[in-house]
């Protein structure tokens, strides 16, 4: 899948939830998609979660 077809397809599901649910259901997709993304660049190996939790707990810089 590529780029632009995944943006589209998340466009068009957050479309629906907005109209469906309002703005309530359009933030709560837009926020367990981030939440999905995030555990998905964990899984592949890209993204390394204790970093992340270290940054927003401020234990450590993000630079």
């Amino acid at each position: 899948m590529t780029p632009t077809v995944a943006g589209v397809a998340a466009g068009a599901f957050l479309a629906f939830m907005s109209f469906s649910f309002g703005l309530w259901g359009f933030l709560g997709s837009l926020l367990f998609m981030a939440i999905g993304a995030l555990l998905g660049r964990a899984a592949e190996g890209k993204l390394d979660l204790r970093s992340v939790i270290d940054a927003i707990t401020g234990r450590r810089s993000s630079s």
